[in-house]
């Protein structure tokens, strides 16, 4: 599959199969968070991997919607920085999280996104506060979002091409 494949068949996945993620696949998929370009290079994120089942469903409640398929994903990456160390914290972790995401995609797993910044759980708690005190994170750390992963349950079609909103894009001859 060439890059322009990847993109388009990366598809947000919620359901997982019960089968468990590699340690060689969590491994590639660190590797490619890891290489990602950050500004002057300072590597803001930390990466925290969990596999526990009982984590991972206090992590699905650790934001008033949106985290479900938490709970029933094989693994999960928290991408987490102590805003003080750059800048650009929330580019460098957000280009690091999309580059891991198709990393798992390329390994045939699924992927989807769940933002923990800015949200907040039932009570009005700090979804990245909750995420801090799950996974005990240094002080003074934010989460900007937690990967979902696992086999997908679920069929998800590629991108089609025609649906694109070209509308939003000016320049192209």
């Amino acid at each position: 599959m060439d890059f322009h494949q990847l993109v388009q068949r990366r598809r947000s996945y919620r359901k997982f199969t019960g089968e468990p993620v590699s340690s060689d696949q969590l491994r590639l998929i660190l590797e490619a968070g890891l290489m990602s370009p950050a500004g002057k290079r300072k590597n803001p994120w930390r990466f925290v991997v969990v596999e526990d089942k009982a984590t991972l469903e206090a992590l699905s409640r650790a934001k008033a919607q949106g985290a479900l398929p938490l709970a029933g994903a094989a693994a999960a990456i928290a991408v987490t920085a102590n805003p003080a160390d750059s800048d650009t914290w929330i580019e460098d972790l957000s280009i690091a999280a999309v580059i891991m995401q198709l990393q798992a995609q390329d390994l045939g797993l699924g992927s989807v996104w769940i933002q923990m910044r800015l949200r907040d759980d039932e009570a009005g708690q700090p979804a990245s506060a909750n995420c801090a005190r799950i996974l005990s994170l240094p002080e003074g750390t934010e989460t900007l979002c937690v990967l979902a992963l696992g086999h997908p349950d679920e069929e998800r079609k590629p991108y089609d091409p025609e649906k694109l909103s070209w509308e939003k894009v000016r320049g192209l001859h």
